[in-house]
């Protein structure tokens, strides 16, 4: 009866201890920081075929390098292209994200993820529009910068 016991207080501590909460990591007051001028960019209606790409300019706002680690669309037809270096403290970089799917008549609406060694380590941006099958629709500025 005693090794029952004991054995169901050694259970009870063992789960305890499973559920219990990791210590919180202290922050690093000096981390770099990823800040957007824009996180959206919206293109309007722009005609078939055209080029709809547009940088999104950053600036690193903390105190050390920061290294962006990943890029990545939400599709195949958003292909971004972002620094390979490091942005140092205080300086600016952009990130190119060009739509590739202007050949298709319809809206849409893509983000990119951007994955980096700052304090806001994933941050999301996003181009949007609708590709037009008139040919009479102006442009006023499907590439910009």
């Amino acid at each position: 009866m005693k090794k029952v016991v004991l054995l169901m207080i050694a259970c009870c501590f063992f789960a305890a201890k499973g559920f219990s909460q990791e210590p919180e990591k202290k922050e690093n007051p000096n981390a770099p920081e990823l800040t957007f001028e824009a996180t959206v960019h919206d293109f309007g209606t722009i005609p078939l075929n055209s080029d709809a790409e547009y940088e999104f300019t950053f600036t690193n706002t903390g105190k050390e390098p920061l290294i962006i680690q990943v890029c990545q669309g939400s599709c195949t037809c958003t292909a971004p292209v972002c620094p390979k270096e490091p942005v140092k403290p205080g300086e600016k970089g952009t990130i190119k994200v060009k739509y590739r799917n202007t050949h298709i008549a319809s809206s849409f609406n893509q983000s990119v993820t951007v994955r980096s060694n700052a304090k806001n380590p994933s941050v999301q941006i996003s181009v949007k529009g609708v590709v037009s099958q008139n040919p009479k629709v102006e442009t006023a500025a499907t590439t910009i910068k």
